[in-house]
């Protein structure tokens, strides 16, 4: 792939980076990425994913826009409510980048069909709200050979996460959190509150590192950082680090890799 003149002035200020380069740009505009949610992680992340330049997107989630989501889901305006967030996400793409690829599905993801909806991706990001969705789709990606970066938020709090249990050695999503919770048993932040820019600052770093991850043997940006989750603190504010190490006896990558 060449990227058109047009493509080159869009984003020369990523081509000038040594970190990315035009062989990274051409990279990300070939690259495909599925976005399981379109909530207060998927929006922003969404919005920062194509302004990268990443040419082909996979968009599911099955909730319609509501009023209470504006304070965060800042992909969405007020003629969104009542429509479908997929749909209404596929249209601020279409204005925002004409050029893009965007495939949609309004399909609730589940352990039965989130092999098929993610087929094809080079990453999954999940910005889900449930352990159940997040787990079916940890386990889908797995068995796919994807790789996954799974990102929570509440209150002032987030994390972002980098999974390969497909690769020898690397953890999956299902290794951090354990079987415990394979059942849609969590807090919800119609219950405990969130801070909308919380929200913006875990989506928009999940976006900073699906670059990096997608760029990973071409540019210098570094490395993916698998089995690194990454927690946010709205608060403090401040951001700490720690390794999660495979589990040898998980049920989904242990013998998977």
């Amino acid at each position: 792939m060449t990227l058109s003149p047009a493509r080159l002035d869009r984003f020369a200020r990523h081509i000038v980076l040594p970190e990315v380069g035009g062989a990274g740009q051409v990279r990300l505009a070939e690259s495909r990425v599925a976005v399981i949610g379109l909530g207060g992680i998927g929006s922003p992340a969404l919005q920062y994913l194509a302004a990268s330049g990443i040419g082909r997107l996979a968009l599911v989630d099955d909730d319609v826009v509501d009023v209470s989501n504006l304070q965060r889901q800042t992909i969405f305006t007020a003629r969104d409510v009542g429509y479908g967030k997929a749909v209404s996400a596929r249209r601020w793409l279409a204005n925002f980048d004409d050029s893009l690829s965007v495939d949609v599905s309004d399909a609730r993801i589940s352990a039965e069909n989130a092999g098929s909806l993610i087929a094809g991706a080079d990453l999954v990001i999940d910005g889900t709200d449930n352990f159940a969705t997040r787990l079916a789709v940890s386990d889908a990606c797995v068995a796919a050979g994807i790789p996954l970066l799974s990102a929570a938020v509440g209150r002032f709090q987030g994390q972002v996460g980098a999974w390969a249990g497909h690769l020898p050695e690397q953890a999956c999503y299902r290794c951090f959190v354990g079987d415990a919770f394979d059942a849609e048993d969590c807090d919800t932040c119609a219950d405990d509150g969130m801070l909308g820019a919380m929200a913006g600052w875990v989506g928009t770093f999940a976006a900073l590192q699906a670059v990096k991850v997608l760029l990973a043997g071409v540019s210098t940006l570094g490395e993916p950082g698998w089995g690194r989750l990454h927690i946010l603190d709205g608060l403090e504010p401040g951001m700490r680090t720690i390794r999660i190490a495979k589990d040898p006896v998980c049920k989904t990558c242990a013998s998977a890799a």
